[in-house]
């Protein structure tokens, strides 16, 4: 063999290993670009559920805390405050965490009244709408920390060299944590 051709050979060798390992980026930051996308779906489907779940339990409680209207009027605006935010194609993961977050804080309001219930308490309908609150409230914060964990990986890969180049070349955008708004993480004051 000639050395013209052992160098051609290597130049090629080294062609094809860099358009193979540019492939395989790029096909990378696309999955890890699809998990966040379906890891955010994931959380809308359960909020969609909580929300659809939310009348019920407000119907329920109304029937026994006939004088408690601001809670369920709380209630009802964070709802419509997180249906809309969730209908929103504008909406960032940060208007969806704050709108959620204060239906939260409702529905915990909400469930303090009905504890000054105690018939409430015992009726077989709120106990199984309290479980099922419940249930989807481990559902939705197991989501949102998925969502979160394939968003650090893809904010990762984006950042860190070699990938950086692909990502930069085909315009991959860091993606936003779901997180809880500032005014949220402070512990709330409790007073009797």
């Amino acid at each position: 063999m000639s050395v013209t051709t052992t160098v051609l050979l290597v130049i090629l060798a080294i062609v094809v290993i860099i358009v193979v390992w540019g492939v395989v980026a790029y096909n990378h930051l696309v999955t890890l670009r699809n998990r966040v996308q379906n890891g955010f779906s994931q959380i809308d489907v359960q909020l969609k559920r909580r929300t659809d779940l939310v009348p019920n339990l407000v119907e329920t409680v109304k029937g026994y805390a006939t004088h408690e209207s601001q809670v369920f009027q709380n209630v009802t605006e964070a709802r419509a405050n997180a249906v809309k935010a969730a209908g929103s194609t504008s909406a960032t993961a940060a208007d969806r965490a704050q709108a959620e977050s204060t239906l939260s804080n409702a529905l915990m309001a909400l469930q303090a009244t009905a504890e000054a219930y105690p018939d409430l308490k015992a009726n077989q309908n709120f106990l199984q709408l309290q479980e099922q609150l419940s249930d989807l409230e481990q559902k939705i914060a197991y989501a949102r920390q998925f969502y979160n964990d394939v968003v650090q990986k893809l904010n990762t890969s984006i950042e860190t060299f070699p990938s950086n180049i692909i990502a930069g070349m085909f315009h991959f955008n860091q993606a936003q944590y779901f997180q809880v708004p500032e005014a949220e993480k402070q512990v709330p004051q409790v007073k009797f």
